[in-house]
């Protein structure tokens, strides 16, 4: 078989690829193997942390159903994963574009044209009546077209469909990573407020004891009127306290059902035992900040995002070239309806055909800008996400070490207010102390519980933080 002269320099091109080649992103000289955190103190270990799951270092079984329920019926994480799906369609359709098209046809043709003679040796069939005749056709067969690949603009878009499958890929990831820490910390904060609201109607009812010894008092001559409102001044306080905080804790119970694809109201039920606060470890493995950028879900993403622009360019460079395609058709008819199976009614055609848009008045060399211009874009969106990473995570570390100072500081100041307490019952008891200086230490020591156990929750808070800033919660 002869091949026609103008597709050898075809085949001898068709192993070249036009556009840059991707080498992987710029390293941020902050995130180089080797280099550490910050504002990492103590309790923070170097040591890689745990990718998947890492909530369940809590020990809290509620918590842990809590996020094998949002991980299956949370609408964002479908979403995500939506969008994989489409993506691993769109590289399968790219990788079709690059192979044959074939087509199976058949036809039927009947023309009534004037002026023809079609004569007794023409085979066809022909109805005749004054200046025009009838003429009938079949065929049956298939053709096939095929566009070489000469400058690689089909490999390079593969190639960016891919990177594209790996963002999408990434993004589900970074779903479940940001709705982990979501579901942590509006279970961390149900859990507070729950608490925050019983304590808060203890402290409630010390006081209405006082403003009733108050009144007692008053009544004998012992206390002023102004002593008596002052003490109902704080009751309607400490009440007017209890009421954002009991908000908060049913729009906690909301949030936890609509994270996990319900309605609000169906995890009442479930959740309206108060529980303990959940803790983070004594010690946190925190890793160093080159692994921290290889595993966040979102830097994956915006670097695939950069692969994917930079094939694009060879896209739009490989439209500038000639472009080779080579159709062929085959098969059987004639003007009688037998002929569709009459192997001497063979017809084939090849038909190889050149095109070259060398005119274009510098279109395709705007369409290469623009894509050269998009990869640049991306690329400092890339930079600028590892810089935001990095800052997240210090950010992160810096908070959760204050708060851990701080709940040092409240369990202090609680070890002192029960001390301060005991000692006052002491003194009732043997009765050199009021039942009013009493009932106020108390209320004293659960102002400080208060305290205390909002000093945890934000330290699990930040701490739910800094898993996330780690980019962990996928696996």
């Amino acid at each position: 078989m002869r091949f026609p002269f103008l597709l050898m320099p075809a085949i001898l091109l068709a192993g070249c690829t036009v556009g840059p080649d991707y080498e992987g992103p710029v390293t941020a000289g902050a995130a180089a193997p080797g280099a550490t955190f910050a504002r990492a103190g103590d309790k923070i270990g170097p040591a890689a942390p745990q990718e998947a799951q890492w909530w369940t270092a809590f020990g809290d079984p509620v918590l842990d159903e809590l996020e094998k329920r949002a991980l299956a019926g949370n609408p964002n994480v479908a979403v995500a994963q939506a969008r994989l799906q489409q993506a691993r369609a769109a590289l399968g359709l790219q990788r079709a574009n690059g192979k044959p098209n074939a087509n199976v046809q058949a036809i039927y043709l009947h023309a009534k044209v004037p002026g023809i003679d079609l004569g007794s040796g023409s085979g066809g069939e022909a109805e005749g009546g004054g200046d025009s005749e009838s003429l009938n056709f079949y065929n049956v067969g298939f053709d096939a077209s095929w566009e070489i690949d000469l400058f690689g603009g089909q490999r390079r878009s593969v190639e960016a469909a891919r990177a594209s499958l790996g963002a999408a890929e990434a993004n589900v990831a970074d779903a479940r990573v940001s709705l982990a820490a979501e579901v942590a910390q509006a279970y961390v904060g149900l859990r507070d407020r729950q608490l925050r609201v019983e304590l808060a109607r203890q402290s409630a009812d010390k006081q209405r004891g006082i403003l009733e010894l108050t009144q007692q008092r008053q009544s004998r001559g012992a206390a002023s009127t102004l002593d008596v409102e002052r003490q109902r001044g704080q009751v309607e306080q400490v009440s007017s306290a209890l009421l954002p905080i009991a908000a908060e804790r049913d729009a906690y119970l909301n949030a936890l059902a609509t994270l996990t694809g319900e309605a609000p109201g169906v995890l009442d039920a479930m959740l309206a035992k108060p529980g303990t606060i959940p803790l983070p470890p004594a010690e946190v493995a925190i890793g160093d900040p080159s692994a921290m950028l290889q595993r966040r879900p979102d830097i994956r993403a915006a670097e695939r995002q950069l692969a994917a622009s930079t094939a694009k360019i060879g896209v739009a460079k490989a439209a500038a070239f000639p472009k080779i395609s080579l159709m062929g058709i085959i098969g059987f008819g004639g003007t009688n309806i037998g002929d569709v199976i009459d192997p001497s009614k063979l017809a084939a055609i090849a038909a190889p055909r050149l095109s070259w848009n060398f005119l274009d008045f510098g279109r395709n060399a705007a369409r290469v800008g623009q894509a050269e211009g998009a990869r640049d874009e991306v690329a400092a969106q890339y930079r600028g996400a590892v810089l935001t990473a990095l800052r997240d995570a210090e950010d992160a570390l810096t908070r959760y070490g204050a708060r851990r100072q701080a709940v040092a500081n409240a369990a202090r100041s609680k070890a002192s207010a029960d001390l301060a307490a005991s000692l006052l019952r002491q003194r009732f008891d043997a009765g050199t102390s009021s039942r009013i200086e009493l009932l106020d230490a108390e209320r004293q020591q659960i102002s400080a519980d208060q305290a205390l156990i909002q000093a945890k929750a934000q330290m699990t808070t930040d701490f739910i933080a800094l898993e996330k800033a780690l980019g962990l919660g996928w696996s």
